[in-house]
């Protein structure tokens, strides 16, 4: 979250952490929304999918989209 402040980015995922809270398992659902949730508690708002991609210059391969797809 200090790179947030410093005008950087955030990321969250099993390899930045494997427990939700002491002795509980985390999901992906669960670190995303934690994450989230604090950037907005922070005054900004997270980038979409697309902004993402586009940050990090990776393209859209295919039409292949899950059904749970927000962009």
């Amino acid at each position: 979250m200090n790179s947030l402040l410093l005008g950087g980015h955030v990321r969250t995922g099993f390899e930045d952490n494997l427990y939700y809270e002491h002795g509980e398992l985390a999901t992906n659902i669960q670190l995303t929304e934690r994450m989230v949730r604090l950037v907005r508690e922070m005054g900004y708002e997270p980038a979409t999918p697309t902004e993402a991609r586009q940050m990090m210059g990776l393209p859209r391969r295919g039409n292949v989209r899950p059904e749970f797809a927000v962009d």
